[in-house]
């Protein structure tokens, strides 16, 4: 009998990927609020497009925090800190529609102060997810690999070493199995906003040179393949390019598929 082969496929995207944005405001709205209160409830939404930001959810919190000034250093802590982008944290609009969490959610939650119930949630979900011997993140390669790319991208922009890369990107690395175990990277799509009347050639050269292969090391072979910027250009990107919402990205921040 043959070995059993496949390939599993895994995508991460960039601090400054419209979707991540929303996250990550979300996120340190979530922060502040229980850095003043551990007990503040926090459900919060956010909409980017253009230069606007929508800001939406329930809160019920002793905690008092300034959603506005948390969101714009948020986005300036990405990278979106120019009006060429199209979207700048210091310009942006911004607006805000957040309520006191409806009473008949809170019951469910409030009842673990009663008879020493334990603590109610006020939804539901499904979590899946595994340990894994793959990496010593316990995490399967592809995702991995995918995060790492982005992480080294966000390094390599941030020290001014690849100046001419903007905020937003992403990128899908394709892993080969052999009987459940990873041989090697079939192939890599690899996508980075970038200045305009940058070459394409310069692009990909950097990108393989000083991000992939640094990351991917022995796991890439000569028959690996690159899709780098596969549509050829990448300088409109980031809530200019396309709308942004929390949430959206929930299988990146969990493992890969």
């Amino acid at each position: 009998m043959g070995k059993r082969r496949y390939i599993f496929t895994s995508e991460s995207v960039s601090e400054g990927h419209p979707d991540k944005i929303c996250d990550q405001i979300s996120d340190a709205i979530l922060d502040a609020f229980l850095e003043q209160d551990e007990n503040s409830r926090v459900a919060i939404e956010c909409a980017v497009k253009d230069n606007f930001l929508l800001i939406c959810g329930e809160i019920t919190s002793k905690g008092k925090v300034d959603m506005e000034s948390v969101a714009r250093k948020a986005i300036l802590s990405v990278g979106y800190n120019d009006d060429r982008y199209g979207f700048n944290g210091n310009t942006c609009q911004i607006d805000t529609r957040v309520s006191e969490q409806s009473p008949e959610i809170a019951q469910g939650v409030d009842e673990r102060t009663i008879d020493g119930k334990e603590q109610g949630a006020g939804d539901q979900g499904i979590m899946f997810g595994y340990a894994t011997n793959e990496t010593p993140e316990f995490m399967p390669l592809p995702i991995i690999l995918a995060h790492k790319l982005m992480k080294k991208r966000t390094e390599l922009r941030k020290s001014g070493e690849l100046f001419y890369i903007r905020p937003d990107g992403k990128a899908q690395v394709s892993v080969e199995y052999e009987d459940g175990k990873p041989v090697r990277v079939d192939s890599i799509v690899f996508s980075t906003q970038h200045d305009e009347n940058v070459e394409y050639e310069k692009i990909k050269k950097d990108v393989i040179e000083k991000i992939i292969e640094p990351v991917c090391g022995n796991w890439i072979d000569g028959n690996t393949k690159y899709y780098i910027n596969p549509t050829g250009k990448f300088v409109i990107g980031g809530p200019a390019g396309d709308s942004g919402v929390t949430g959206r990205k929930i299988i990146v921040d969990t493992y890969g598929g």
